[in-house]
Order: C-alpha cells, then sequence, then structure tokens
C-alpha cells in the first residue's frame, strides 16, 4: 500500500459542481481529480481553476486509472435528492444518490491497486441519519468500513459560519493502517456531535459500533459576516413592482404578517429572507404560502427547480418595502464563494450552482480541524 507522502497534499474531488472543496481546502492543496456528469458546472470549473484533471462524464463510466496515484483525500458531495426529506425516500436504490456506490467502486478499486487514500469524506444532507429508518446511512458507513475505514460524523449548519441555515451531514473516514493520534474522543463531545447522531450511533451493531470515531472538534472561532454585509448593491434581478411586493404580503400567513410589522416599527433598514412554498388550507387544498424570516439568515439555498426553490430578499424601512430575487452574487456570498469566483451569467444557472454546493468555510474548518492535523502526525510518523 503506498503510504509515503511528499509537502503538498493532494486530493480527489467527485461530484465536484463548481469547485466549492477546492475553494475551501485553498492554495496549500494541489487536485489530482475532478469529476461531474453536469456540463454546465463543469464549464464553470474549468472557468475559475483551469483545471487539466477535470473529468466530465458519467462517475459509472470512470476507470480507476486517474486514480492510481499518491492521494491523499477523497471528497465526494454526492447528490442528495433521494436523501432528502424532500425527496421520495428511496435512498441508496435512487438513481441519484445510488451513485455512491459508484464512488465506492473506485475507492476500492484504488486500494486493490495499492492507491486508498487516507482521508474519504462525504458530505450530504441530514435527511441521510433517519431515511429508511438509517438503514442507508448503515449501508454507506458498512461500505466504507468494509473498504478500510474508520468513520465518524458531524452534523454541521453552515449558519455557523455563514447567514445561510443549512445543516449538512460530514462522514469522515481514515484508513485502518493510520493512527486517529489525539483526534478521536472517547466519548462525543463538541458543538457538531447531534443529538441524531448520537441516537443513530447507538443504534449500530457492535461490530460497525467499534469501527466509529467521535472526531474531535470545537466551536468554530470565526464569527459569521452579517446578512447586510453580503447584499449585492448592483443586483442582476430586478425589482418587484409595488403590486408583486403587495401580492408577496398577501401570500403570507399571520405569523409571517406580525414579522413584517415588527420590522417596520425598528426604525431602521431590516433585511428579510422569504421563500415559497405549499400549505393546505382549511379545506385541504394545497395553496401557496409566503414565509419571511427577520433573523439575519437565509433559508437553505437549493436548486430553482422552480420558482418556489428560488428565495427573494425584501429590505424594509419603516413603510418602505422593496423586494427582489437574490442576486447571483449573493447566493455565491452566502456559500463562501469571494467576489473573484466567475458564477454563471445566466441567474438559474449560478443560483443551481451554489444550491447544489457544499460551503466554502465548512471544507476550511474541517481541514484545520482534521484533514491537516492527520496528514501532519503522519508526515511525522514517516520520518521517525
Amino acid at each position: 500500500m503506498v503510504s509515503k507522502s511528499n509537502n503538498t497534499p493532494r486530493f480527489a474531488e467527485f461530484f465536484c459542481g463548481a469547485g466549492m472543496v477546492r475553494a475551501g481546502l485553498g492554495r496549500n492543496w494541489v487536485c489530482d481529480f475532478a469529476n461531474d456528469i453536469d456540463p454546465m458546472k463543469c464549464d464553470v470549473y474549468r472557468g475559475n481553476w483551469k483545471a487539466a484533471s477535470l473529468i466530465e462524464g458519467d462517475i459509472s463510466d470512470l476507470s480507476v486509472d486517474p486514480l492510481l496515484k499518491p492521494i491523499d483525500l477523497y471528497w465526494a458531495s454526492s447528490p442528495c435528492q433521494d436523501f432528502s426529506l424532500a425527496g421520495k425516500g428511496r435512498g441508496l436504490t435512487g438513481a441519484r444518490s445510488g451513485v455512491f456506490m459508484e464512488w465506492a467502486r473506485l475507492i476500492g478499486a484504488a486500494a486493490e491497486r495499492g492507491f486508498a487514500p487516507r482521508i474519504i469524506a462525504f458530505e450530504n444532507v441530514v435527511g441521510l441519519l433517519t431515511r429508511n429508518a438509517g438503514r442507508d446511512l448503515k449501508a454507506v458507513l458498512k461500505t466504507l468500513m468494509d473498504l478500510g475505514y474508520r468513520v465518524g460524523a458531524l452534523e454541521i449548519d453552515a449558519a455557523h459560519f455563514l447567514p445561510q441555515s443549512r445543516p449538512r451531514l460530514f462522514v469522515v473516514g481514515i484508513r485502518k493502517d493510520i493512527p486517529t493520534y489525539d483526534l478521536a474522543q472517547a466519548q462525543p463531545e463538541g458543538p457538531f456531535h447531534s443529538a441524531k447522531i448520537k441516537t443513530f450511533v447507538r443504534s449500530l451493531p457492535a461490530g460497525m459500533a467499534r469501527q466509529w470515531v467521535w472526531w474531535d472538534h470545537h466551536k468554530p472561532a470565526r464569527r459569521r459576516p452579517s446578512l447586510h454585509s453580503l447584499v449585492d448593491h448592483l443586483p442582476n434581478t430586478g425589482w418587484l413592482s409595488a403590486p408583486d411586493v403587495t401580492h408577496l404580503l398577501s401570500l403570507m400567513s399571520e405569523p409571517s404578517l406580525a414579522r413584517v410589522r415588527k420590522a417596520r416599527e425598528a426604525g431602521n433598514e431590516q433585511i428579510g429572507m422569504l421563500y415559497k412554498r405549499g400549505r393546505p388550507d382549511q379545506s385541504g387544498l394545497n395553496r401557496q404560502r409566503a414565509e419571511i424570516r427577520f433573523d439575519g439568515l437565509a433559508g437553505c439555498l437549493r436548486t430553482p427547480a422552480g420558482g418556489s426553490s428560488r428565495q427573494t430578499i425584501m429590505f424594509i424601512n419603516g413603510n418602505e418595502t422593496r423586494a427582489r430575487l437574490l442576486s447571483s452574487k449573493e447566493v455565491a456570498r452566502l456559500m463562501g464563494l469571494s467576489d473573484q469566483f466567475k458564477m454563471p451569467e445566466r441567474y438559474n444557472q449560478a443560483y443551481k450552482v451554489a444550491g447544489d454546493g457544499v460551503a466554502v468555510p465548512i471544507v476550511s474548518y474541517l481541514n484545520k480541524t482534521l484533514f491537516e492535523k492527520i496528514l501532519q502526525a503522519e508526515a511525522q510518523r514517516e520520518v521517525a
């Protein structure tokens, strides 16, 4: 098994989208391999990273050959639709989320040739903890354990780093021949060992429980930027007309209208984040409702399958009320991307890139908290 490393850590990103994992790991890492099936996202990836390492296409068609080199980290943010609470619950049998098994196939094929990565990371929706009574996540973990990894998970909300509510599950595995050093806890402590994770782990069979790692971690030191600071003052989205704003207000429930009234009484500009969703009325028919929040957070960005999935930003200053869709620059900022990141010109494409991505500062946090420490300890062990 290849274990010697050079001074520069190397990674492969699967389902790479526009390269937000690459943005989060930063310049101290080298990308040896990237893959996505979406031509639009691949164009955005090339436009930002000019990456010769990118292979566009279906992961099920990939050969292991490009991975037969010393790579420290494999990261996969596989499609979440079949794991999501908003999906139909097909789990690992779903056409989208089932591609996880293709990722596992490539890990196994690389390992058979002596190129198993030291670290694997898998990001998905929190619903994976409970989907199919936890059986899907157990299948994911068993697959990774059978490939030769000890694994643990953290439930991290992007709201710790960014003004966006975006809880996600991050499964991190370390190859079994590598010590966990001082990064494993005897008991689950820290902000990201959630009650859901603790409940799930209690249901693991004894053999799997012995291969579980409670990763040592801490509360992020950085303060998240304010929603005000992320506002785009030259947006590529137009302002809604006064009748359209009135219509939005008419779609609100009484609790949302009460929040609007309170914002109007504040005496300074208040920013509300509004999204539409279907809600049954008294007759049981589904009716579109507009819900708004003024807690300084945007709701979770999602792929724009329809108008209701796109968020509206509302500015209230006394009796003045203005509203528009989030701009392309704002959705990029809400994912932690810099203004130098080149988003697609078409609005829906920019929203899709953001909604399908991983929050950049969470990747940076995991890198500093776990990945770098593991690799630094490994480098010292190999020298000794």
